[in-house]
C-alpha cells in the first residue's frame, strides 16, 4: 500500500488542534518536529533517553506530519483537512506559515518513518512513557510505566501539556479518588490516575476513534478494571460528586465547562486544566475564578500553561 505524508508548517500553539484534526481525518499518528526541542535544557530525571538529529527539524515554526492511505478519497480528505485548519483562525489560533506539502511514501517507509522519533521518556518523578515496541527496565522500584502505541493516538504523551497534566496528577490524586478525564485522547491521563491508585476513572471523548484508542491503551496498561472510556461531549449529562476533573484540551473549550466541573466536584476537589497557550492563560484563570475555583498552582513549560485549581 502507498501512503501520503502530509507535512504542515505551523506554530507551537496550533500543534494540538491540528493533531486532533489529522486524527479525526483518519491519520494513524502524528510526528511533531519542533526545533525548540533541540535547544531546551532538560533536567536529567525528566529528559528524553535519546539524541535528536537537527536535520529532522525546521529552522523556525513547527512541522506536523501525518500519514494517510492513498485512495480515491485522498483529495477530498486533504481539502477537508485544509478547511478545518483554516477554521482554527476563528478561535484566534496563530497558524504561522500554514503551509501544507504532500509526498508519497511506500508501506515500509511509512512503518518506520515515525517510529524513529519515539523512545522511552521519563516525564516526571514517577512516570516513564514507553512505546509498545521498546524494551525498558525500570530504574527504580517506585517508577510507574505507561505503555503507549503512538500510531493509535496523538503521539507518545511527551507534549508539554500532557507532561504538566501528569505532574499535576502526581501532586493531587489520592488513593481511592474518583476521577474524570475530559477529552481523553490516547487515555494517558486516565491510565496515570489509575496507576496513582484512583479508585475509579471515567474517561470521555467526543471522537469515537479516540475512544477506541483509549480503550486499547487502557487494556494494554492493565487498568481496565478501574478505567471506563465513553463517548461523550465534555461533561454533558455527567453526575458527581467526584474528587478530581482533568482536561487537557484547548483553552477555548475549557472556558465552556468550568461551571459544570465545579458542579460535580466535591468541596476542595481539584480541577486540572492544560492545553492552554500562554496568551490565553488569563482568560482561563478568570473563568476558573468566576466558577468558584482558587488557583493553587500554575505550571509552565515552554509556551504552555496548566492550572491546578481547587473548588472553594
Amino acid at each position: 500500500m502507498k501512503w501520503s505524508e502530509l507535512s504542515i508548517h505551523t506554530t507551537q500553539e496550533a500543534v494540538e488542534p491540528i493533531s486532533n484534526i489529522l486524527h479525526e481525518a483518519g491519520a494513524s499518528g502524528v510526528v511533531i518536529e519542533d526545533p525548540f526541542d533541540l535547544t531546551k535544557e532538560r533536567e536529567q530525571v525528566f529528559g528524553e533517553i535519546y539524541q535528536l538529529n537537527p536535520d529532522d527539524y525546521p529552522i523556525e515554526g513547527v512541522i506536523v506530519k501525518a500519514y494517510l492511505p492513498v485512495n480515491s478519497f485522498l483529495g477530498e480528505t486533504v481539502d477537508a483537512i485544509k478547511e478545518a485548519i483554516n477554521n482554527l483562525l476563528l478561535f484566534d489560533i496563530d497558524l504561522g506559515h500554514n503551509e501544507i506539502n504532500i509526498s508519497e511514501v511506500n508501506e515500509e517507509e511509512w512503518a518506520t518513518a515515525w517510529k524513529k522519533y519515539y523512545n522511552p521518556v521519563k516525564i516526571s518523578e514517577k512516570f516513564t512513557i514507553v512505546p509498545t515496541w521498546e524494551t525498558y527496565e525500570p530504574v527504580s522500584s517506585d517508577e510507574l510505566i505507561i505503555e503507549l502505541d503512538p500510531g493509535m493516538a496523538f503521539g507518545t504523551g511527551t507534549h508539554p501539556t500532557t507532561v504538566m497534566c501528569i505532574q499535576a496528577l502526581e501532586r493531587t490524586v489520592s488513593k481511592g479518588d474518583k476521577v474524570i478525564d475530559v477529552g481523553t485522547g490516547s487515555g494517558i491521563l486516565s491510565i496515570a490516575a489509575a496507576q496513582l491508585e484512583a479508585e475509579t476513572v471515567k474517561a470521555f471523548d467526543l471522537d469515537p476513534v479516540a475512544v477506541d484508542s483509549a480503550r486499547l491503551n487502557v487494556k494494554l496498561n492493565k487498568v481496565q478494571e478501574r478505567v471506563t472510556v465513553t463517548q461523550n461531549n465534555l461533561l454533558d449529562h455527567v453526575e458527581g460528586p467526584v474528587d478530581l476533573v482533568v482536561a487537557n484540551i484547548l483553552a477555548e473549550i475549557i472556558v465552556r465547562f468550568t461551571d459544570q466541573a465545579a458542579s460535580i466536584l466535591k468541596p476542595n476537589g481539584y480541577f486540572i486544566t492544560s492545553g492552554i497557550i500562554n496568551t490565553k492563560k488569563n482568560e482561563v484563570k478568570e473563568r476558573l475564578s468566576a466558577s468558584g475555583f482558587e488557583i493553587e498552582e500554575t505550571l509552565v513549560m515552554e509556551d504552555w500553561v496548566a492550572f491546578i485549581a481547587k473548588k472553594v
